[in-house]
């Protein structure tokens, strides 16, 4: 099916209303999530009394870009974001960066979860007191799909690699009804849908969320992450001042569809879509292990809008692990301040976890390449913060010892103002078509789509469009659901 399926079953939806009324939940709209001064005043006062991170219905609300940064009782402001200075960059561009730790979960994905839920759920096509929801994942999808699910009274089951931190499966062991953990790491994507094809075979009841195939995913950061980072322009754009672009890394190329909204509104603008030198699927057709947690995975997502995209960069993971110790090792911020980042900055380096240094470094990679100017303004996301990764600096301690001042002059040095235009290509028509044609081993020789549908991604004009303009038909689904269970 080209876009989300909106079918109604009456008898589900009739158990997922009951089920709502019983357990106080309240579904938020796409609308409210764009703008949370649509959120009714007694939510927001409900709010007050309740952890970000609290297992709590309310907190379906605080799944927008605009939460207050503070860990408990909250309400909703501006877009939280980061401007980083050309004293840490090296290039003179404008580098923005969307802060996704002050969502539930500390992650963005939480909001992907959310969007392949909720229509399933509002049309009755899921059963919360019969079926499970099962969330493949690389980490922080399935962390926000247990999540959703449990604030949605919903039976989960989270699956990923036993490779990835420990953060995530602590974090899970008290959200997730259940945790499955698949042979290797990052890039081992096939071995997760081969557990998902095994759970289909189990006689379970049970409906899978395939983030690389769920248009939930890919619409949610198109209507809501999209509209943030348009506020977030209309803020900080001087008269002389040009968006140029975004960066994202395509795990599940949902994020990356921002880029499409904005492209939109800019349609010079590039969409630079980023993975791990290590893994350069993308790239070259390449494929590997990598520990850039959180992108690449060896394959296309089927809901990558290939066409619309028009940079590929490759990250060396090498680069990412260095500078996550520059950026929360004493030594290394010690370093930074020396070297003229301003010390406020400095102490919100924590922000960025593996990703979100990633598309970093692929902002500035962009800024090299294109000779961006300081009127130039790059966009990207931090899809979470080293809260997830306190372990890997730990593992890093034992394994290289001390982090020196030698060793934050060397990654200064070599990762930041040494990052180069090598290992991006600035793709042609041919080159978008042949990262398209990927997806045909993934999607339609194993995961069952057909031929007719990959070919209408490519050349029909309305395969994305359609998509984009789903987001007000789930708010009025969503709007009936909430004023049947009478709690709105």
């Amino acid at each position: 099916m080209t876009t989300i399926d909106l079918t109604i079953e009456k008898s589900r939806r009739a158990n997922a209303i009951q089920r709502a009324k019983e357990r106080n939940i309240i579904i938020p709209t796409y609308a409210q999530m764009k703008d949370p001064s649509k959120i009714p005043a007694n939510v927001k006062d409900e709010l007050k009394g309740i952890g970000l991170w609290d297992i709590h219905p309310r907190n379906l609300f605080r799944i927008n870009w605009h939460n207050e940064p503070v860990a408990s009782g909250g309400t909703f402001g501006e877009v939280n974001y980061l401007e980083l200075p050309s004293s840490l960059t090296g290039v003179p561009a404008r580098i923005i960066v969307l802060i996704g730790k002050w969502f539930p979960t500390g992650a963005h994905k939480v909001g992907a979860a959310f969007s392949c839920l909720v229509p399933r759920l509002v049309t009755g096509q899921f059963d919360p007191t019969t079926q499970k929801a099962v969330w493949p994942s690389t980490g922080n999808y399935c962390r926000g799909g247990a999540y959703d699910s449990a604030l949605l009274s919903c039976e989960s089951i989270a699956i990923l690699p036993e490779g990835m931190s420990k953060e995530r499966f602590e974090w899970l062991a008290n959200v997730a009804g259940e945790t499955i953990k698949t042979p290797g790491s990052e890039s081992n994507v096939k071995e997760i849908f081969d557990k998902c094809k095994e759970l289909r075979q189990s006689g379970q009841d049970l409906m899978i969320f395939n983030q690389f195939e769920e248009f939930g995913n890919y619409l949610w950061h198109f209507t809501v992450t999209g509209a943030a980072m348009e506020e977030i322009l209309n803020q900080v754009m001087g008269p002389n001042d040009r968006y140029r672009g975004m960066a994202s890394a395509t795990g599940s190329a949902g994020t990356i569809a921002s880029g499409d909204y904005l492209k939109k509104l800019f349609p010079n603008s590039k969409i630079v879509a980023s993975e791990a030198l290590q893994c350069p699927t993308l790239l070259e057709n390449g494929f590997g292990a990598h520990r850039i947690e959180g992108i690449g995975d060896k394959h296309v997502p089927w809901i990558h809008n290939t066409k619309n995209t028009d940079v590929v960069t490759a990250i060396d993971d090498n680069a990412v692990v260095n500078i996550s110790r520059l950026f929360n090792e004493e030594t290394g911020r010690a370093y930074l301040v020396e070297k003229g980042v301003p010390e406020q900055l400095v102490g919100q380096l924590d922000l960025l976890g593996f990703s979100g240094i990633s598309n970093v470094l692929s902002c500035i990679k962009t800024a090299k390449y294109y000779e961006m100017t300081e009127n130039d303004i790059m966009l990207t996301v931090l899809t979470d913060s080293m809260d997830l990764y306190r372990s890997r600096i730990h593992e890093m301690h034992e394994e290289f010892g001390q982090y020196t001042e030698r060793n934050a002059a060397a990654d200064f040095a070599q990762y930041l103002r040494g990052q180069s235009t090598d290992n991006m290509l600035e793709l042609r028509y041919t080159d978008r078509r042949r990262i398209h044609n990927l997806k045909y081993y993934t999607w339609v020789e194993q995961q069952d789509r057909t031929y007719e549908e990959i070919q209408d991604q490519w050349y029909d004009p309305n395969y994305w469009t359609d998509v984009q303009k789903q987001a007000d038909e789930i708010d009025e689904l969503i709007l009936e659901f909430n004023q049947e269970v009478g709690l709105g």
